[in-house]
């Protein structure tokens, strides 16, 4: 089917090839691909850095993130307008493996997480985002939400908490009892920012949001201080080693050097032992990280063809994920896809291809090299208060509401155990209950739908009298496995006084193993009673699973017929015997 090559096919750099190459590129495409590059790597730097901070790395490691895996997967990918870098989602993640592995095992996690894309690109899984409900996905999107803003708490009050419990219901418990170490100055920093990131789209300004929302935290901040109550800061949080021996406050503007990702310093500042057995804890986290990043980025590339009414090449996509995650630990970089938000802002500025993209990691590249010094001064109550606004924006609250109101209880139940598992223990643990309570309600649902009716008085469908104790019994649904056992126990019950009965199964479409067996139990407690069983009307797929199982007609026992018509005169020529 050509309509469903894009969901098939791998193709190395697709989104490139085809907007770029296959199609004229010009120079007023590049000058529009420019001005959404700049933009979005605008509202990329300072993101960047937050998202990195939040998943327990120094902030430089974001902006390296954006820039190598950003430029890469825009390169390699299959997405036209998708903008990659550190994304929120993975936070629930990457916090707890940099915690106790620090930064060599959060690198090698990315790097194993890039092998896996890479498999599930060349294995076709593509396609992996339509079996996925929209329950499921908004379940744990809006708990990882839930967990990112628990984790502002701390720098949004300027809280004096040593260490953050691993447990969610620690993590709250711990910072009721910070409560009175609450710091004036970094919740009026941390206030305002988040109140110039509400209010700034109301001005419809063509600027994005967040870069005047930090720069007001900065001058708040240098105000605060130079009056004597100091708040925060990049510079004063973080450090990096200078060449000549000394200590560097904030983050170094220099390119990222290529590093063994191995050989990066562990939880505690020193270089991590390498063990089997630490291979093995790590594994499990880099299957989480590749199933979320393919999740994500396969969602956002759904969402952008949403948008511009053109098909990205999925297995493209997940290739190009995969390239990126495969070299962004070399430099430093950590987990990288497709960012929703980002991406987005990048169609709305006008984006034309994936040379926005590429627009947008030379953008942070700039800003790391000629702003470095300057960011030391972000404080980190603005982080906060714009990783809360992430949170929000990526809890998609509206659309819960809406699905709590309007779906069916089922999908409320999947959406609410999703969420619930994704704050308490694990999301990959999330996702995995919600798609089976989703699969099993699916089947509850659908079993229901097969029914078994008396159609033997039907004018319409039997026009010829039946002889005496025949009946005519129509199959309406599929007869799998939850559904066939329930529908043969009816017939066995209905039938206990007739000599003979037609199975109408012209509207059964599905007949699985456990229906087949089911049948063959029917069948037989018929040969058992004496009554004569004649089946009308067989779509192709059951005809061709009886086949299969050898199922052939027994001489006054178990018949077949072509139609229903067909099956009354054979019992009426019966009869007249």
């Amino acid at each position: 089917m050509p309509h469903r090559a894009h969901l098939r096919s791998v193709r190395l750099a697709s989104a490139f090839v085809d907007s770029c190459i296959k199609e004229p590129y010009n120079l007023h495409r590049f000058r529009k691909d420019l001005i959404a590059g700049v933009t979005v790597g605008i509202i990329a730097i300072p993101l960047a850095m937050a998202l990195a901070i939040a998943s327990g790395v120094p902030p430089q490691h974001g902006l390296y993130t954006a820039m190598i895996a950003g430029f890469l997967i825009a390169l390699t990918g299959g997405s036209r307008l998708s903008i990659s870098g550190p994304t929120a989602a993975f936070v629930v993640i990457l916090f707890p493996i940099a915690s106790q592995f620090g930064l060599a095992g959060l690198l090698m996690a990315t790097l194993m997480s890039g092998f896996i894309l890479v498999g599930l690109a060349l294995a076709r899984l593509g396609r992996l985002i339509e079996y996925i409900p929209e329950s499921v996905t908004l379940g744990f999107t809006s708990g990882i939400a839930i967990v990112i803003a628990t984790l502002q708490v701390k720098d949004f009050f300027g809280l004096s908490l040593a260490e953050m419990p691993e447990s969610y219901i620690g993590k709250v418990h711990a910072l009721a009892l910070a409560l009175p170490t609450l710091d004036w100055a970094n919740v009026l920093v941390a206030s305002l920012t988040l109140a110039l990131l509400i209010l700034w789209p109301r001005l419809k300004m063509p600027i994005p949001g967040h870069l005047p929302a930090v720069l007001l935290g900065v001058a708040v901040s240098l105000a605060l201080g130079s009056a004597g109550h100091p708040v925060d800061t990049i510079g004063s949080r973080f450090t990096y080693p200078l060449a000549d021996g000394g200590v560097g406050h904030g983050i170094p503007s220099l390119f990222p050097d290529f590093t063994w990702p191995w050989l990066q310093p562990g939880p505690d500042g020193q270089p991590l032992a390498w063990t089997w057995s630490t291979f093995e804890q790590l594994l499990p986290a880099a299957f989480s990280i590749a199933m979320l990043g393919a999740i994500e980025s396969l969602l956002c590339a759904v969402v952008l063809d949403g948008m511009t009414g053109r098909r990205h090449q999925a297995n493209g996509e997940l290739l190009g994920q995969g390239i990126g995650n495969l070299v962004v630990p070399f430099f430093g970089g950590i987990t990288a896809t497709a960012a929703i938000a980002r991406s987005t802002a990048n169609y709305r500025s006008g984006a034309e291809s994936p040379v926005s993209g590429m627009v947008h990691a030379a953008v942070v590249l700039a800003g790391l090299i000629a702003l470095g010094p300057l960011l030391a001064y972000l404080p980190m109550a603005s982080m906060a208060a714009l990783l809360l606004m992430v949170a929000w924006n990526m809890s998609e609250a509206h659309k819960v509401v809406a699905l709590i109101k309007k779906a069916p209880t089922g999908d409320i139940l999947v959406l609410m155990t999703c969420l619930t598992l994704t704050v308490l223990f694990d999301m990959v643990l999330a996702i995995s209950a919600g798609i089976v309570l989703a699969a099993l309600l699916f089947m509850r649902d659908i079993s229901m739908m097969t029914k078994v009716s008396d159609i033997s008085a039907h004018p319409k469908l039997v026009s010829t009298p039946l002889p005496d104790n025949w009946a005519v019994y129509k199959i309406n649904g599929p007869l799998f496995f939850a559904a066939a056992d329930r529908v043969f126990s009816e017939l066995e019950m209905l039938t206990t006084t007739k000599q003979g009965l037609i199975l109408y199964m012209d509207a059964v479409s599905l007949l699985d193993a456990g229906g087949l067996s089911a049948f063959n139990k029917f069948s037989r407690l018929c040969q058992q009673r004496g009554q004569t069983l004649i089946l009308a009307d067989l779509q192709f797929q059951p005809l061709r699973t009886l086949a299969k199982a050898n199922v052939k007609p027994v001489e006054g026992s178990l018949g077949f017929a072509p139609t229903l018509s067909d099956a009354l005169q054979l019992i009426i020529n019966q009869a007249d015997k």
